[in-house]
């Protein structure tokens, strides 16, 4: 969205605000958003969907299972907090997907989710891991080419 365009939607402008404001200065790579979505993948990186797969199931690192069940039936113990993932690919774009990685509160301020991405603003983080995002530039990329392969509900 151009800044000098007008907002179609409530929110909108919301999120065009988020976006000036989504990088603080030299602390990760700026993205930007249009509508619901983060189009251009952060730091121009590509996605490894084998890689994303692992951080999905990977309970120390992306934790996504706590909270969401993923086409894996041999995977025990996942979550039904969150939406089911079978499928999403099919449902969400890759920047519909890199949004709600990066932060889905930007879409839904009142979400359980927490932010992957984002460092500023956060609350209870442990003093080693201040500063830093759940995942990098590359992991995100990675989860979402992950995701985009889950085609089938």
């Amino acid at each position: 969205m151009d800044p000098g365009s007008t907002c179609s939607r409530p929110g909108q402008l919301a999120l065009v605000l988020a976006t000036l404001l989504a990088t603080p200065a030299g602390a990760l790579e700026a993205y930007t958003i249009a509508g619901d979505a983060i189009p251009a993948p952060l730091g121009g990186e590509i996605g490894d969907p084998a890689r994303g797969r692992a951080l999905v199931l990977d309970r120390t690192r992306g934790n996504c299972l706590i909270c969401h069940r993923v086409p894996v039936p041999d995977e025990p113990f996942q979550g039904t907090i969150g939406p089911p993932l079978a499928g999403v690919g099919a449902r969400l774009t890759a920047g519909q997907l890199r949004l709600r990685l990066v932060d889905t509160s930007l879409l839904n301020p009142e979400t359980v989710m927490p932010p992957y991405f984002r460092t500023e603003g956060l609350r209870d983080v442990a003093p080693q891991f201040r500063g830093l995002p759940a995942l990098n530039a590359q992991e995100i990329e990675d989860v979402v080419a992950y995701l985009v392969s889950l085609r089938t509900p």
